[in-house]
């Protein structure tokens, strides 16, 4: 299992049996199955240039998609099992200082670990909300 080079020290690797979520461009969700592995870390970034691939969960996915989607109306969000995925995942803040600890997949996100992918469409100007899956 690929080993999260550079994770902080106050990085936590957990085994949880909660699934975790990431917000997807429709375009690169649909790539994934060219390949079958999910390579996006974020919105126009690559795991091969972030090094992970960002994640949420489910509280936190709300904010995550009206901080950096906020100009978009549709999305897919992704559930992920995380006992499927055979990369480590790593719990660790976004930015230092932060208390808030957000799930990252250190390498390719296999189609078949995602038990859902949801299109997420929300009215223009109103804010992304899970209500409107």
């Amino acid at each position: 299992m690929p080993h999260a080079p550079d994770a902080p020290d106050d990085a936590t690797r957990a085994d949880n049996d909660q699934p975790i979520f990431h917000v997807a461009l429709p375009e690169d969700w649909i790539s994934a199955f060219d390949t079958g592995e999910y390579l996006m870390s974020t919105r126009g970034v690559t795991l091969a240039q972030e090094g992970f691939i960002h994640c949420s969960t489910r509280d936190q996915v709300e904010a995550t998609a009206n901080r950096f989607y906020a100009d978009l109306d549709t999305l897919v969000l992704l559930t992920v099992d995380p006992a499927l995925v055979p990369s480590e995942i790593v719990w660790e803040p976004p930015a230092p200082g932060v208390d808030d600890l957000f799930p990252h997949v250190y390498g390719p996100l296999p189609v078949a670990a995602v038990n859902l992918a949801a299109t997420w469409i929300r009215r223009p100007g109103t804010p992304w909300s899970l209500a409107t899956l």
